[in-house]
């Protein structure tokens, strides 16, 4: 059984070396959705996969995300200095932040705070299926657990300002 929720948030960023020419050479921002998605086998003593009062500290991740500005660490070092000196809220990745990048470092992020939440009600064995990011209406990137060959990062790499 797969279940699924729902997250949202707002962000800016700038795609560095991908085609689109708006993309790669301005800041913009969008309104993200972010919808995780979980699968297990067994059902827990109360008749739920999981119980989503159980993944309060993934809508803590995911507001750590809102109203900030996502930077590429492998940025210009003059382009990252100037963003982490006017920036309260920014959020350096060890990918660019497109919404592939987006997929990966969320489900890299909440797949280490899956592993954290205490299993106490008989629950089965509960996976992170995929993470699906919506940066637009039309499109959205959605990570799986294979597609974590394609990058060579940890939770560790992924810092957020105070």
């Amino acid at each position: 059984m797969i279940i699924r929720k729902k997250y949202r948030f707002e962000a800016a960023h700038t795609v560095r070396r991908c085609t689109s020419e708006k993309c790669r050479d301005n800041i913009h921002g969008h309104s993200y959705i972010v919808e995780v998605f979980f699968e297990g086998h067994k059902l827990d003593n109360g008749c739920m996969l999981l119980d989503f009062g159980k993944i309060g500290t993934i809508k803590k991740l995911i507001d750590s995300f809102d109203h900030s500005y996502c930077l590429w660490d492998n940025e210009d070092e003059k382009f990252k200095k100037a963003i982490l000196s006017f920036n309260k809220r920014t959020v350096t990745m060890p990918i660019s932040p497109s919404t592939e990048g987006f997929a990966l470092v969320l489900f890299v992020m909440i797949q280490h705070l899956l592993e954290q939440i205490l299993m106490d009600n008989g629950e089965g064995s509960i996976q992170l299926h995929s993470v699906r990011v919506h940066e637009t209406e039309t499109g959205y990137a959605e990570a799986f657990k294979e597609d974590l060959s394609m990058v060579n990062f940890s939770y560790k790499d992924i810092h957020f300002t105070e």
